[in-house]
């Protein structure tokens, strides 16, 4: 039986979620270009925050830039890379209280060895369950 979306065995019927919104600076151009490493480690990284990872694609733009999107069992996460201002946006939601967004944010920091890091966090759905 499939679960429907913002449901996890854990949460069923939990209708509330982080999302985290975020631009990471100070990136090597080179990994902003990079489309197979961003895809591992966009991959990688919401593993290790606890999302489950259904499908990650991505697209590689001409002359520069590529975006990244991971849909997940808790929703989705996507990146946007700017190679030429050594810069990206990172968008992670998960409903539910199992996944951690922000974690997942921060170890994509580290793995882009980004200078700099400014988030903001969302708190959507029904405020009073959302972790």
């Amino acid at each position: 039986m499939s679960e429907a979306p913002c449901q996890t065995e854990e949460t069923v019927g939990l209708f509330a979620g982080q999302h985290v919104l975020a631009e990471l600076s100070g990136v090597s151009p080179e990994l902003l270009d990079d489309e197979q490493f961003l895809k591992h480690a966009l991959g990688e990284v919401l593993t290790q925050a606890d999302a489950t990872v259904l499908e990650v694609i991505s697209k590689k733009f001409d002359p520069q830039g590529v975006t990244v999107l991971a849909l997940l069992s808790e929703s989705h996460a996507s990146i946007h890379t700017y190679p030429e201002v050594g810069s990206v946006f990172v968008d992670v939601f998960t409903c539910g209280t199992r996944a951690k967004p922000a974690l997942a944010v921060q170890l994509l920091a580290d793995a882009l060895g980004a200078a700099h890091v400014s988030t903001d966090l969302v708190t959507r759905g029904i405020k009073e369950h959302a972790a």
